[in-house]
């Protein structure tokens, strides 16, 4: 995609498109295997979101890259979404100042103490404690509006979703890129809340776990459509829609016919796969 001269870098890139457990393999080479993490540039600022298992592999890139900060935003944690919080190279070495947020736990629990509750015996052997950056936790309120950086807006709103999600805007240099996954629609139409929060925006990236066929039998399990994204990204006049948080049995062919499907429905929507770069 060309690039808008003078103007600032705004892009997303996926290092983990799958969801609810990793699925290395052949049958999942091409739109990957790896838990949900996405990197969002915001000139020379740098957004993740989710620390599923492409964490690992993007943290060592950075790692090359000298100290520096990084906001990395929870849609939640559960274990597919934190998981590769523990390998992530620059909580690991001084210098680096980490941010880690999550708009889901209050009032009840808090990030800090729900990731070590997981990074303790006998579940973990290393708690957070001997990460050597300085990494700092913050909760928020999924609703708050955030500013991560000069000329970043960051909106949220809470997803639907066991134990609570949190969806996300970034608005940066006239653009917009929302991430919604881990969200359940809702039988009686849109679920406002996400079309609200994603309406007009350039790139929505959104939870299409399911096909409309299999979804009767995972009602509750907190998970949508791609037949249900068409219809949000319609009702928020989205401009690209992209497919994410695949199933771990859908196999590369079986994602190959969705990726077909969509396009019919909704022409230059694409299915994410590990590696795969936009700019809005």
């Amino acid at each position: 995609m060309a690039r808008d001269q003078g103007r600032p870098e705004f892009f997303v890139k996926f290092w983990g498109t799958r969801g609810s457990i990793a699925c290395s393999g052949p049958d999942t080479m091409r739109y990957g295997g790896n838990t949900s993490c996405i990197e969002v540039m915001c000139g020379s600022q740098r957004l993740i979101f989710d620390g599923g298992t492409g964490l690992r592999k993007l943290g060592r890139e950075i790692a090359q890259e000298g100290p520096q900060d990084i906001d990395l935003f929870l849609t939640h944690t559960h274990l597919d979404h934190i998981i590769g919080l523990p390998f992530f190279v620059p909580f690991h070495i001084p210098g680096n100042n980490p941010r880690v947020w999550a708009g889901n736990l209050l009032p009840d629990r808090t990030l800090k103490g729900t990731l070590s509750d997981m990074m303790q015996a006998p579940l973990f052997p290393v708690p957070p404690e001997t990460f050597r950056a300085n990494v700092e936790f913050h909760d928020f309120v999924a609703g708050d509006t955030l500013e991560p950086g000069p000329g970043i807006v960051l909106k949220t709103a809470p997803l639907n979703h066991p134990n609570g999600a949190c969806g996300y805007r970034v608005e940066f240099a006239g653009r917009s890129i929302c991430y919604i996954t881990d969200t359940e629609h809702y039988p009686e139409g849109r679920d406002q809340t996400v079309v609200d929060l994603v309406q007009g925006s350039d790139i929505m990236i959104y939870d299409a776990t399911y096909t409309e066929e299999e979804y009767p039998r995972f009602v509750g399990f907190g998970h949508s459509t791609w037949e249900e994204a068409v219809r949000v990204a319609d009702a928020a006049s989205v401009k690209t829609l992209v497919l994410f948080h695949h199933e771990p049995t859908h196999t590369d062919e079986f994602m190959d016919d969705i990726a077909e499907a969509v396009d019919e429905a909704r022409p230059g929507s694409l299915v994410a796969r590990e590696g795969m770069m936009m700019r809005p």
